[in-house]
């Protein structure tokens, strides 16, 4: 499937994806856990939190803001959100290249990927549950896309970035697959877009303002909790590498931050990441993966986290 990295110009293809996973006897239990997954522990638990705040009714659930100085260099460019809002248009052209190459031999992978989506979900939602997070986003609803954006997500569920988990789970996966199927991961150029894709997307929830630095850093983090042999440091280490570097075809015509802030913020989120992962590790990892950000999210403020980190 051409364009896999990229967005498909309308929604006939991602439709017809979809119908070909619901219409699949073998593969449409896992697409129902999958939206019942991402439905619960994303709109439900944070529309719910949300209505708590808002009432001031028992339950409510403390909320740090998670924002770094570093966010300042990045600055806001609605352009970059068609980008952003293209993370579930990523993972649903990975599902359909593989239907579309390897036919019934893919319906295992398929159904993994849905289920693991599912189960990322779920995972994510140990750290939600216990205490939401939001940044510095404006208000801005000039475009439509953003008018969207602003009435769907209340903006509560920061750390970990669910966007970078979805998209290095995507990009991961594929390659994995592509090798189980039968295929060279490595010189696959379907792989490699895919990748460019994720780090497209991780890129423009910086530009949009959606995310702050520090959500990259806990996202990876809980993506090497969530699956070593996928997302291991040696990969978060590459995949940082390649933030901001100005390699993307697709956003060569969007702004862009100058060198020596990419510089900086690549190395404080994967500074960030390895204390993340340090302390997770610390022990045995005892005390369960999500410790380190929510002891992260006790201490707003940059100055108070930088002491306890």
């Amino acid at each position: 499937m051409a364009g896999l990295g990229s967005g498909t110009g309308g929604l006939e293809p991602g439709v017809k994806i979809f119908l070909t996973i619901v219409l699949n006897r073998r593969l449409r239990p896992s697409l129902r856990r999958c939206v019942g997954s991402i439905f619960y522990n994303f709109f439900f638990r944070q529309y719910r939190a949300n209505l708590a705040r808002r009432l001031n009714t028992a339950g409510r659930l403390p909320v740090s803001a998670v924002d770094h100085e570093l966010d300042g260099l990045i600055p806001f460019s609605p352009g970059w959100v068609v980008v952003y809002l293209d993370f579930v248009g990523l993972w649903v052209r990975m599902l359909g290249s593989l239907l579309e190459r390897f036919g019934e031999r893919s319906w295992n992978a398929v159904a993994e990927f849905l289920d693991d989506m599912g189960r990322l979900y779920r995972f994510a939602a140990m750290v939600y549950q216990k205490n939401l997070s939001t940044t510095a986003r404006p208000f801005y609803i000039r475009r439509f896309r953003f008018f969207l954006i602003h009435l769907f997500d209340p903006h509560l569920m920061c750390v970990p970035s669910l966007h970078v988990m979805v998209v290095i789970l995507t990009y991961t996966r594929f390659r994995r697959f592509l090798t189980e199927l039968g295929e060279d991961a490595d010189r696959s150029p379907q792989a490699r877009e895919c990748r460019g894709g994720a780090l497209d997307i991780v890129e423009a929830i910086l530009y949009v303002k959606q995310h702050s630095v520090n959500c990259v850093a806990a996202a990876m983090y809980a993506m090497t909790r969530f699956d070593r042999t996928c997302f291991p440091p040696e990969e978060a280490d590459d995949f940082v590498s390649r933030l901001f570097s100005g390699e993307s075809p697709r956003t060569a015509a969007l702004p862009r931050i100058g060198d020596e802030a990419a510089a900086a913020i690549r190395r404080h989120i994967l500074d960030l990441y390895r204390r993340f992962l340090s302390r997770g590790e610390e022990g045995g990892g005892t005390g369960g993966w999500e410790k380190p950000l929510l002891e992260f999210l006790k201490f707003p403020g940059v100055d108070t986290r930088r002491k306890l980190f």
